[in-house]
């Protein structure tokens, strides 16, 4: 009995996730503000030093630039995905006040991605490579995710 052997996993190729993230970023700067900015300082505030974070309390209402923030980290990774599959991915987020919720992404009527989110007044990544690694890895899961399911995903 021969068992069906699963197709390729589309992997987005490295730096696609950064470049989608700086693409949304300079898509909101309505103004020209950030024009002068280069690409690191433009991501610059997604970087959160162990000290910065320690810094930190442990309970606090995140900020609408956080919230903001990670909103473009979430609509970075749908879009990556959405260009290496051909299907259409939804960023929903559901924040309470003190910071605690849930994100899924959503291909579909199959959820793609669903993640817990904690302590959103801390969101950030202790490096750019760190950020870009934790972009790709969930846009990497997607995939696969989408890729087990297409008939889910196609609906």
């Amino acid at each position: 009995m021969a068992t069906e052997q699963p197709g390729p996993v589309c992997v987005p190729a490295s730096g696609v996730f950064r470049r989608e993230l700086i693409k949304q970023l300079r898509a909101q700067d309505t103004f020209g503000r950030w024009s002068g900015k280069n690409d690191e300082e433009l991501l610059a505030p997604y970087v959160l030093s162990v000290e910065r974070r320690r810094e930190l309390p442990l309970m606090a209402d995140p900020d609408v630039l956080t919230v903001w923030r990670l909103e473009m980290f979430y609509n970075a990774v749908s879009l990556c995905i959405e260009s290496a599959t051909g299907i259409m991915v939804t960023p929903v987020v559901k924040l309470h006040a003190e910071g605690f919720g849930r994100l899924v992404l959503l291909a579909g009527r199959l959820a793609a991605v669903s993640k817990t989110l904690r302590e959103v007044h801390r969101f950030g990544f202790s490096s750019l490579h760190a950020l870009d690694e934790a972009g790709e890895k969930i846009i990497a899961e997607a995939i696969q995710m989408i890729e087990r399911f297409p008939l889910v995903a196609e609906l």
